[in-house]
């Protein structure tokens, strides 16, 4: 019997519901996950604020991310990198991201962004609840990529999705962006702003150096987003 979308969303963007068949519509639920997910490290994030100093807080809510995403996301920061940043032809750079093995570009660029995001959840600045929208809004990020940026490796990862890209699930941006401001200002307002032109960045290079995106792609999309966000909301001006 066919699975719903939503548990296809889960078991791609989670630990849970792994197995499950990929459907195309599960694009359609990416937001919901994302604010899920969001909702569960809110939480952790309150909890542990009550029991331990900001540092801690700070390592627990990336640990917690790290498991309920089984670090899928930072897989695909570490392949992204090693891909896109070294000087390669095009086909020479989808055959590196397709290798189990790290280079150096990949972890320079994991051990930054997961500094940067512990330190940005360890410090005053981050509201709890403004995790709900910033997961959200970053998952929404990459639901829409596929409606408007071509595949470049066809049969990967994110194949299967394709067919339930929708231009329309851009709406979905709205309460992302409408929740960041009702919780953080106008801060949350240029925090996602901020996220946003890190994720067209993102794209932008691969675009240029693969000729689209791929599944890592979208990994690193979605932790840039919410690392450019987080900074942007702790930042002193």
């Amino acid at each position: 019997m066919k699975r719903p979308a939503v548990m296809s969303a889960v078991a791609f963007l989670t630990v849970a519901g792994r197995g499950q068949s990929p459907q195309a519509r599960a694009l359609w639920w990416f937001p919901v996950i994302g604010a899920g997910l969001g909702g569960v490290l809110a939480a952790i994030h309150w909890g542990a604020g009550e029991l331990w100093p900001l540092l801690v807080v700070g390592i627990l809510v990336v640990v917690a991310d790290l498991v309920l995403t089984g670090a899928l996301h930072f897989d695909g920061l570490a392949d992204s990198a090693d891909g896109l940043l070294p000087h390669m032809d095009r086909d020479r750079r989808l055959a590196v991201m397709s290798r189990p093995d790290v280079g150096a570009f990949a972890i320079v660029a994991v051990v930054v962004v997961l500094g940067a995001r512990w330190a940005a959840l360890g410090v005053e600045g981050v509201e709890s609840l403004s995790l709900v929208p910033i997961w959200a809004l970053s998952r929404t990020l990459v639901a829409v990529i596929p409606a408007f940026v071509p595949y470049a490796r066809p049969g990967g990862l994110a194949d299967p999705f394709l067919a339930g890209a929708r231009p329309w699930l851009a709406l979905w941006l709205a309460p992302a962006v409408a929740g960041m401001v009702l919780i953080e200002g106008v801060s949350g307002a240029v925090a996602a702003g901020a996220a946003a032109v890190a994720a067209i960045a993102v794209v932008a290079l691969a675009w240029r150096r693969l000729g689209g995106f791929t599944g890592d792609v979208l990994g690193a999309v979605i932790l840039m987003a919410e690392t450019v966000a987080l900074l942007v909301l702790v930042a002193d001006p």
